[in-house]
């Protein structure tokens, strides 16, 4: 519940920590904005406190155009615990809704859509697809006032198949027309460049040092503020640099990509390899009352890998080796079966991987085989998105489904119990339980590999034998 007199401690003083975790509407105006708002903060008679922009919007109220209220990180708390629920909303915002069906969204969930109907009723007090409409026409506003894309792109590039229904519906959920939005004046440049927010603190120099050791030539690059990547989205192609400015808690990201259809969940799945949702002030607060000894390293952020699948090659490829050896094999799989572009590759398909022999790769013939049946069984799946299930493939045990799944969803609450970095950083809990860590065990983890790195470059991980 939120706390009105923490709330408005926060926008007065415009705290960046609470971006994202409620917004504010102001009944004189009727706008609804972030708490680092510019405007002169309202009398507090003529404000409300909601947890969403969603909330916000579904009372009347209309997104501020000064503070932008569709730039705001996500705040976790109020899609809550509910694993299926959480689940939902990732594969929406990767636009299941745009692309299928409610009935195939619910298959690919395993439930019924009356089930899913009462979750979003519960949880947010609308349905899956007015969900589904409201983050379109938040995202084609982000568009709208970071980019000069013309209002035809952006209603693509958003999800609409038809400019009537996106004037539409963007006039409901925002207020006014799209042009008339564009006259009111944005800052985009000609390139597609947008300005992802996060809450601070960020650990960036943690997450640049742990994608620096690991990133693969060709495919990924790394300085020192910035990373980026070849990406791959259906059949979209492209590529992304995300350069991080602290002073406005945010990365600056640079896109390329040749169908912009894909541009929405592309957008949300760089969110999620950079952890920008991520409320590291509720995460370490907890970790601090649970293990109150253990010095934490302030917004630190879990370095995510581009797709689940990658999270899995990855894995499989590290099993038993040091960093090292494994840059070296994913470096090497990556130039042989990875798909050309102008500067490099993309990771390869599972398609690729499941019909070659994988003789290029210098390592026991028993791992070679669990990556070949793994690109099989993903391959014929079709979407294998729960790495949690993968422990069912011979040779893929809970280790490497686990790293896969923290690294490949950002899965907040993995615990690494037979990691060897793990075992080694265990003396820091003096004897506590890590499942009193939950639900945000993957950080826990995250900070015990900070404070016992590795010895001579090796990958922490069990040393995880093939079965």
């Amino acid at each position: 519940m939120l706390d009105p007199a923490q709330c408005r401690q926060a926008r007065l003083a415009r705290d960046a920590r609470f971006d994202g975790r409620f917004f504010i509407a102001v009944t004189s105006t009727g706008v609804y904005c972030r708490p680092i708002c510019p405007a002169t903060p309202p009398h507090e008679r003529n404000v409300r406190y909601y947890e969403s922009a969603l909330a916000a919007s579904q009372d009347g109220f209309r997104p501020c155009l000064r503070c932008r209220p569709d730039s705001a990180p996500d705040s976790p708390a109020w899609r809550g615990p509910h694993t299926t629920f959480e689940r939902a909303l990732r594969l929406i915002d990767e636009g299941a809704l745009s692309e299928a069906t409610l009935g195939a969204l619910c298959e690919r969930l395993g439930i019924g859509e009356r089930y899913l109907r009462q979750l979003f009723q519960q949880r947010l007090g609308v349905s899956p697809k007015s969900y589904a409409l409201h983050r379109q026409c938040l995202f084609a506003k982000q568009l709208l006032h970071q980019t000069r894309l013309p209002v035809t792109e952006v209603a693509h590039a958003s999800g609409f198949r038809s400019l009537r229904r996106f004037n539409d519906a963007f006039r409901r959920h925002i207020g006014l027309a799209p042009r008339e939005l564009r006259r009111h004046g944005g800052d985009g440049g000609d390139d597609l460049t947008l300005t992802l927010a996060y809450r601070p603190p960020y650990a960036w120099q943690s997450l640049h040092g742990f994608h620096r050791q690991r990133a693969i030539e060709g495919l990924e690059w790394v300085g020192e503020h910035h990373y980026g990547r070849h990406i791959r989205w259906g059949n979209a192609r492209g590529w992304f640099t995300a350069e991080h400015h602290p002073e406005h808690h945010a990365f600056r990201v640079h896109l390329a990509l040749d169908d912009l259809a894909a541009l929405a969940p592309v957008v949300r799945r760089i969110r999620r390899v950079l952890d920008l949702d991520a409320d590291t002030a509720t995460i370490e607060a907890h970790l601090g009352r649970v293990v109150p000894g253990l010095p934490l390293i302030a917004g630190l952020r879990l370095p995510g890998v581009w797709s689940p699948f990658e999270a899995g090659v990855r894995a499989i490829l590290g099993q038993q080796v040091s960093i090292v050896a494994a840059r070296r094999l994913v470096g090497t799989l990556v130039a042989r079966l990875g798909e050309p572009t102008e500067h490099g590759h993309h990771f390869p398909t599972p398609e690729s991987i499941a019909a070659s022999e994988l003789a290029f790769l210098r390592m026991p013939g028993a791992r070679k085989a669990t990556l070949q049946r793994f690109a099989s069984w993903y391959a014929g799946a079709g979407s294998g998105d729960d790495p949690l299930q993968w422990t069912a493939l011979k040779g893929i045990g809970p280790w490497t489904a686990n790293y896969a799944a923290m690294r490949g969803i950002g899965h907040p609450d993995i615990w690494l119990d037979g990691d060897a970095g793990v075992r080694r950083a265990l003396g820091h809990l003096g004897g506590i339980d890590p499942a009193d860590a939950a639900p945000w065990r993957s950080y826990l983890t995250l900070q015990l590999w900070s404070r016992e790195p590795a010895p001579d470059n090796l990958e922490p991980n069990v040393m995880e034998a093939s079965r």
